[in-house]
């Protein structure tokens, strides 16, 4: 059972990621500072550098927990093997993650964009690891007639393109929709034709 001093630890640690997801995707990595995380956090300044000690470690832990949740929503490839299962698997928790984290897929995107200081060595090892058993999968599919032939590389880059689109691009999506939200049932249209167009892609 956890004590008052782990669950106060956990809340704050939990308020200052979410403030720092916030600031870093409205003023970037050089823009955002520790005294605008914690006013967004309506914490001590004192507690942000208490438990991440330096900005630079405070950016590197949101990026981490983006890409944890990244590799979770591919897990789709490893845990169906047909095709169709696993590609509606994968593109519902992308679009699902899009909803509901647009502000990480803003700070992801600014960090690439600014040609991936912090997740540099990420990209050409884990990532090209995790992109290069995902394309073996496609292949697999190909070789033995259960999806038309296709790039797998280009056919994984276009799902992320187009499934981080609605996050990346949230306030363009809202202006070209009458200056509205999506409400829920609208996204889960959107989502849904995603996969179709995801699926019809690769002739299912």
């Amino acid at each position: 059972m956890k004590d008052q001093k782990e669950i106060v630890r956990e809340l704050n640690q939990k308020k200052i990621m979410e403030a720092a997801e916030f600031v870093f995707a409205q003023y970037g990595f050089k823009g955002a500072t520790t005294d605008k995380i914690s006013k967004q956090a309506e914490l001590p300044k004192a507690n942000i550098h208490y438990y991440y000690k330096t900005k630079e470690n405070l950016y590197r832990e949101v990026l981490e927990s983006i890409l944890n949740e990244w590799m979770d929503a591919a897990k789709a490839f490893d845990d169906f093997d047909e095709p169709r299962a696993a590609l509606t698997k994968y593109v519902e928790s992308k679009m699902s993650y899009s909803r509901t984290r647009p502000l990480a897929s803003k700070v992801w995107a600014n960090e690439i964009i600014h040609g991936a200081p912090v997740v540099g060595t990420f990209l050409e090892t884990t990532l090209k690891q995790w992109l290069e058993d995902r394309i073996k999968v496609i292949r697999g599919w190909i070789e033995s007639g259960k999806i038309n032939p296709v790039d797998p590389r280009a056919f994984i880059y276009l799902i992320w393109s187009v499934t981080q689109h609605y996050a990346d691009f949230e306030r363009q999506i809202e202006i070209l929709n009458q200056g509205e939200k999506f409400t829920d049932e609208e996204f889960e249209q959107k989502t849904q034709q995603v996969v179709q167009f995801v699926l019809a892609s690769v002739g299912l």
